[in-house]
């Protein structure tokens, strides 16, 4: 009998020895957030240390990583480089479409971020004007859906003009220096060429901004809920706080951003922190917005945006805690 055991011992031994060293790997050391200059609400957390207070009991460190667009935070989330990214809630839309397995767990503002400017007197008036023209944008951001959508409403599309993919910084140099007509622009750059290089608005409609929302990868989202919810824990403390002190929180974009206050000022003009919540309001946005696209021919005729929509929206974890 016991000679039977024996085997069988070693053979659970073994199993658990293997076993050991794959929970041990399981234990996050590190959680890898972003920070941009389009979500005011990050930089409010980055400077305060909310997060690494939130996280320390539990042994846990905290990398900060810039996104300097919404298609940077979900190519770096993608590419597990980050754990927790902050995009445009139809760039989220579109990176679910093309295979980024995201989940949008909360909101960090609700902005009017983008717009198209010309330079101060373009011949370029309106929309229709864009016909043949040279237009900036980064592709997979709120900023080039916009652009899309307003061509679609004048009875045009992408390829009725010269589209010219440059990351949001390099578009409003761009602009500046001529070498585009025009600019599908992103804050705070969009008021950076407003105030400082003169550009000319010539297309707004808040109506056509998505929402601002903080993204983490379906996988990390189910292995460790507890992580998620710290992080919605600290992005409500930091939200509260920039809500109730605004003249610290554009100190804190002045700086952080390195812009002028009147830039930060107009930044938030356009910026609505009132929402965290996220759910229907934000899925049927977004749905409108990749039901859109799929007219433009951007998205495939045979994807099915709604499903694809509401896979992407999860309240859950914003609802256990109470976010409003």
């Amino acid at each position: 009998m016991l000679s039977r055991l024996r085997p069988l011992a070693v053979g659970l031994l073994a199993l658990v020895g293997l076993a050991a060293p794959a929970l041990a790997a399981d234990k996050v050391e590190e959680v890898r957030i972003d920070y941009a200059y389009y979500n005011p609400v990050s930089l409010v957390l980055k400077e305060k240390g909310w997060l690494e207070e939130e996280l320390a009991k539990d042994g846990v460190k905290v990398r900060w990583v810039l996104s300097q667009g919404s298609n940077k935070a979900l190519e770096f989330l993608n590419a597990q480089s980050l754990d927790f990214g902050s995009s445009a809630g139809s760039a989220a839309l579109l990176a679910r479409i093309n295979g980024n397995p995201v989940k949008s767990i909360y909101v960090y503002s609700r902005p009017e971020w983008t717009a198209l400017l010309t330079r101060d007197g373009s011949p370029v008036q309106g929309v229709a004007d864009l016909k043949g023209k040279r237009v900036a944008a980064t592709r997979g951001t709120d900023p080039h859906v916009f652009l899309i959508r307003a061509l679609a409403g004048v009875g045009l599309g992408e390829k009725d003009i010269k589209l010219v993919l440059l990351q949001h910084q390099d578009g409003r140099l761009a602009l500046a220096k001529g070498d585009v007509d025009a600019w599908a622009g992103l804050d705070p750059l969009f008021a950076q060429a407003e105030l400082e290089d003169h550009a000319h608005i010539f297309y707004r409609n808040p109506d056509l901004n998505t929402w601002g929302v903080l993204n983490t990868r379906e996988a990390f989202a189910a292995a460790h809920p507890e992580l998620v919810e710290a992080v919605i824990r600290a992005y409500e403390r930091a939200r509260a706080f920039a809500q109730a002190n605004p003249a610290e929180l554009k100190r804190v974009i002045v700086e952080q951003a390195k812009l002028s206050e009147a830039v930060a000022a107009r930044q938030l003009e356009r910026t609505d922190l009132a929402t965290a919540a996220i759910g229907e309001r934000q899925r049927d946005t977004i749905t409108q917005a990749g039901l859109a696209l799929q007219q433009a021919g951007v998205i495939p005729a045979n994807v099915d945006v709604p499903a694809t929509a509401a896979a992407l929206i999860e309240p859950s974890f914003g609802a256990r805690l109470g976010v409003k």
